[in-house]
Order: structure tokens, then sequence, then C-alpha cells
């Protein structure tokens, strides 16, 4: 016989784990767990388990009954172990440590998902393309971009995802609620990653590091990304071209271009682009911002695309080969259309054919008259035709023919 509060001698020994029990009843019960006998099956959706307390804690799910309620929040659960784990919201507990660095956790399953950064065990893996991962929730959101099953839609604007995580994120917009705040400037955001990403400003701290080119990172995210320029990983594909990109914004704005939607629009002169970015660079045009400043010989850009090939004028790297030749260039712009003769755009009044946009625009000026660049050595608003930037060095270069005009230079002579 044994009192209450007295502790049972365990005497029964499993013979497969060596884990020792104090009943017999308990050692039957504990064996299912390495023969995988599931006796216990829900009528509903037929749903086996392996103790008896499992199949009822699972059929609440379809009864919706949830018996444990917290006495903080009032906040309902179905099983009691559910209501434990959350109470340690409210307590602050964190009994799990983790033996390697001492972080702590309120759930078991939360350590459990952190031991695996030290390991690097990732033991869910795709069978579509073999990509593991970490967790099991990892595992399924990552399964919908092969199935392209969506299942959160929006409430609102009836925009679908394919996590809960994004749709929640995703509804901030609308309810305008940006519940992560940084303790530094107050500045508020929509979700976690966005306030991490922020408080990189402050602290200075990029924890991420690639491994290819020791380049850091505020998140662990943007380093995933980084990560696939070594790679050449480009995991999104447009489904009607199958253009492959490296981030997913990427195909986004890139599928705009099918469906000729142009969402982002601005608010001075009503300009429409297909992505955020798009927009916010062409705002500077109206604003003057240029923030982005080279190291070198403090020029500044309005975008940090613009300003990565003009450093390379500073390093010499020339990273973009023709296949052709073997000539290479600073940009992918300047690689383009060289061999090909390609010239897909035409002027919409004479037909003419050009290889770059900016080459159209520039000869349309012909049939506009417009005249943009302005000669600020004069005040008779005379065209600088080739390059708009020339206007700031005026007097330090040989002199252009706008020029001459009222200096009466005379530096041709019979």
């Amino acid at each position: 016989y044994s009192f209450a509060g007295e502790q049972q001698e365990k005497t029964f020994q499993c013979p497969e784990s060596e884990k020792c029990l104090s009943t017999n009843a308990s050692l039957d019960i504990h064996r299912k767990v390495h023969i995988g006998e599931k006796p216990f099956a829900c009528s509903e959706c037929g749903k086996c388990f392996k103790f008896k307390y499992e199949l009822i804690a699972h059929e609440r799910i379809h009864t919706g009954e949830k018996p444990f309620a917290c006495s903080e929040c009032g906040k309902c659960f179905r099983g009691k172990n559910r209501l434990t784990a959350h109470e340690r919201i409210h307590t602050g507990d964190k009994p799990f440590a983790c033996s390697e660095c001492e972080k702590c956790f309120s759930f078991k399953s939360e350590l459990t998902e952190h031991e695996r950064f030290h390991t690097g065990e990732r033991l869910f893996a795709c069978s579509e393309c073999e990509k593991s991962f970490r967790r099991k929730y990892e595992l399924t959101v990552h399964e919908r971009i092969h199935t392209g099953e969506k299942p959160y839609a929006c409430s609102e604007c009836g925009k679908c995802f394919s996590s809960k995580g994004v749709h929640a994120v995703h509804e901030r917009i609308h309810t305008g609620e940006k519940p992560f705040a940084c303790s530094e400037c107050e500045k508020c955001f929509r979700s976690k990653y966005q306030l991490i990403k922020h408080e990189g400003i402050h602290t200075g701290k990029k924890r991420f590091a690639c491994s290819e080119c020791e380049k850091c990172f505020t998140t662990k995210i943007n380093l995933t990304v980084h990560e696939r320029i070594h790679t050449g990983e480009k995991p999104f594909a447009c489904s009607k071209c199958k253009k492959y990109f490296r981030r997913k914004d990427n195909l986004t704005a890139h599928e705009r271009i099918h469906k000729g939607e142009k969402t982002f629009a601005c608010s001075e002169c009503e300009k429409c682009f297909r992505s955020k970015d798009a927009l916010t660079v062409h705002e500077r045009i109206h604003t003057g911002e240029k923030p982005f400043a080279c190291s070198e010989c403090e020029k500044c850009f309005r975008s940090k695309d613009v300003l990565t090939v003009h450093e390379r004028i500073h390093t010499g790297e020339k990273p973009f080969a023709c296949s052709e030749c073997g000539k290479y260039f600073k940009s992918k712009f300047e690689l383009t259309r060289i061999h090909t003769e390609e010239k897909p755009f035409a002027c919409s009044e004479c037909e003419k054919y050009f290889r770059t946009k900016s080459d159209c625009t520039k000869h349309e000026r012909i049939h506009t008259g417009e005249k943009p660049y302005v000669d600020l050595s004069s005040s008779h608003g005379i065209i600088q035709e080739r390059n708009p930037l020339r206007v700031l060095n005026v007097g330090k270069a040989a002199p252009k023919r706008s020029t001459r005009i009222h200096t009466a230079d005379e530096q041709f002579v019979s």
C-alpha cells in the first residue's frame, strides 16, 4: 500500500527503452509507443491514437468544447496541458533550458525546435524539392509553394495567403494595428520581423553573416535571399513564361507585366508602377532626395542599384561577361542586345526602333519638342542633349555647342 503524496516504487521496466514504471498497467500502455499500436479511433474522422486521453482531447476539435479556462485572461483550451503551457505567458515561467546556450523557453516544443539550431538537424524534408526544415509547420507552408494552396483569405480584400502568420500581418494593413514598438524611438510596426529589421538601424548589429563573402545582414531572411546569389537558386517561377526569381516580391512585380497591372501611383504626377520599390525611387525625382552616397567620391544617387553600378567605376569591377566576344561590362544593361541587334522599343510617332527605353525616350523628344535639361550657365533654357549631369561641369570640360552660343567661343577657325 502507498499513502497519498508518497512516491510509488518504479519496478516495472520496459525491455525496449529500459524506462521504469510504477505499475504493470502503465507498462502495457507505454509499450504501445514501441509497437505502434493505436487502438483508439475517432468516430468522426477515423484518426487513431495510442492513448484514450489523446482521443478525448482530439474529439474536442469536432465538438468545439474547450473546458479549461485561464483565470487571468479567460482564454479557453481543449486540454489541461495547453492551459498549463498558456499560463506561463502570465507568470513568465520558462522551465525548459537549452543545455548549449542556457536560453529558456515556456514550452518543451520550443526548446526542441531551438536545439535543432545547435545540432543542424532538419527532420522534415519536402518530397518535391528535397528542401529540409526544422519544424513540421515550416514544411507544411513550404509545400504550398508546389501545390499553390493558399487557405487563408483576407476578410477585407479577399487576398489569399499560404501561411497564417503572413495572413495576420496583412490584415493589420486594414485595421491599422501596429503592435510591435521600437524601444529606442517608439516607432511601431505590423510585424516582429519589421521591428527587428528596424532595430538594426539603432544597434548597427548585423548578426547574420554570409559564409561565402562574409557580408552581414540584420535578419536571417535577408541572408537567405542573399545566399541565392552564390548558389544560383531561384525558387519562384512565373506560371506564364517560366522565368525564375530569387525573391517572392520580384516574382509578384514580374507577374504584373503579364497582367498589365500597375497598382502603385505617384501622388505628384500620377505615373504608375508595378512595385512599391519602383514608386519609392521615382518619388525621389520630385523630392530631390538622393540617400545613397558613394564612399569614394561622395556622389549621391536615388537608388541603391545605381550606386552599386557607379561604385564599379572606382573598383574596376566588370562582373557581366558577353558570351559572344568575352568582353566584360559594369552592368547587365550595358551587356544587353549588342550582338543580337534587337531593338524592342518603338517610337509611337515614326516607328523607329531602339535598343533601350532611354534611347527611345530621347528620340521621342524630337517629336514632342520637350527640352527637360537646362544649361545652368545661361538663362535661355538650352538643351544638354546627351547627359543632364553635364550641366554640373560647365566650364570644366571642353565647351559644348550650347555653351559657345553665350561665350562666342570660336574654336574652329578655317
